[in-house]
């Protein structure tokens, strides 16, 4: 019992330690592309064809959306956690890649350059690399060990 205890209170501090470095790192990967971006020349300024002024995607949009959206992710996986342990992982990770697979339509349908496109999806890709695997599997291996019979 006391092997079992100590098991799960191990996945709860990896959990702890892993999804804000999972998160940090999302906003760093998408920063480093911003960058690489930037040193390439690319021009990422996005025109959404609303009859609004284009826009600048500048390193403070990318690192804040970044950041409040991988925190709503992290939010969400907290809540399926709670409401369905068994299958949280399985859950957010359908989820996140659905939320993944959309994020490219406003990309496909903006007025951009080429570069600016494949580049924001490098970043939306980026965030995905990071996030699904490290926030899912700690969702999958935090329900196996509270589980076990």
């Amino acid at each position: 019992m006391a092997d079992m205890a100590t098991t799960t209170g191990g996945a709860r501090l990896g959990r702890r330690r892993s999804r804000p470095v999972a998160v940090a790192g999302a906003v760093l990967a998408t920063s480093l592309l911003w960058l690489l971006a930037l040193a390439l020349g690319i021009d990422l300024t996005v025109d959404q064809r609303d009859g609004r002024p284009p826009m600048v995607v500048g390193l403070p949009m990318v690192a804040g959306f970044t950041l409040i959206l991988s925190l709503l992710g992290w939010g969400v996986l907290a809540v399926l956690e709670r409401r369905a342990p068994r299958r949280a992982g399985l859950v957010w990770t359908v989820l996140a890649v659905a939320v993944l697979v959309l994020s490219f339509v406003p990309i496909l349908g903006a007025g951009a350059t080429t570069g600016a496109k494949v580049m924001l999806s490098l970043m939306h890709l980026a965030v995905a690399a990071v996030l699904v695997p490290v926030l899912g599997r700690g969702a999958r291996a935090s329900s196996a060990t509270r589980h076990r019979p």
